[in-house]
């Protein structure tokens, strides 16, 4: 794994922290490795094997959800139509 040290406004900075200190995230790291995977997914880039092992690790390491299928589907409409909305 490589190692990359950035600067970020304190404002970014403290926004990573409270991501990290919600729980759904163990680092940093992890939390900006999330973000680098969604945008690539955004542009239509493909993700490799390992990267997709990586993501699957990931989803079951985060245990059963609490939210019914209803949020849940609610939520996955909402990214969609905020993504369509981005585009136009």
């Amino acid at each position: 794994m490589a190692s990359l040290t950035i600067s970020l406004p304190d404002a970014a900075k403290d926004w990573i922290d409270e991501q990290v200190r919600s729980g759904r995230y163990a680092s940093a790291g992890e939390y900006l490795s999330e973000l680098i995977v969604q945008e690539r997914v955004r542009r239509g880039e493909e993700l490799s094997v390992d990267e997709l092992r990586d993501l699957l690790a990931a989803s079951r390491g985060s245990g059963v959800s609490t939210r019914s299928i209803a949020e849940i589907l609610d939520e996955a409409k909402s990214i969609v139509s905020q993504r369509k909305v981005g585009r136009a």
